[in-house]
């Protein structure tokens, strides 16, 4: 059976891209623990992300870095928070997102809801980054 991630991959669930490739893929967080919280997945279904090659685990670090940079040149935040917790759903993913302080990487702290035309304002304002900063064949439109 498939993941959630693979169903958003696939477009069978609704994902608000910012970054697609033949690898992996970047889509906001449906409970992101700050604006243009994104998680970076890759296309095959792997569970652990010890259990990645060293090449696509460098590419989603690479991918990560990307988008952090990104994120970091629209909101400014103190810091870019980076992790790979696995919980949640079986599919490796990292999370990408602004942090404030330590309390940014509390998963109690994410949003339980979401205003739906401000997340899309957020992944527009993150597309627009990575335009910027040259990655546009890699920003969905």
């Amino acid at each position: 059976m498939s993941t959630v991630f693979t169903k958003i991959i696939d477009g069978d669930i609704p994902g608000r891209f910012v970054w697609a490739d033949e690898h992996c893929v970047g889509f906001l967080s449906i409970n992101p623990l700050g604006p243009g919280h994104t998680l970076v997945v890759p296309r095959a279904e792997i569970d652990h992300w010890v259990d990645a090659d060293a090449e696509l685990t460098a590419h989603l670090m690479e991918v990560s870095r990307t988008v952090g940079l990104a994120v970091r040149e629209v909101w400014a935040p103190p810091r870019v928070g980076l992790m790979v917790a696995g919980f949640e759903v079986p599919h490796l993913h990292v999370h990408v997102f602004p942090a404030q302080d330590m309390r940014a990487f509390d998963f109690a702290n994410a949003a339980a809801q979401v205003d739906p035309a401000e997340q899309d304002g957020h992944a527009e304002a993150l597309r627009s980054g990575l335009r910027a900063a040259g990655h546009g064949a890699h920003v969905p439109d």
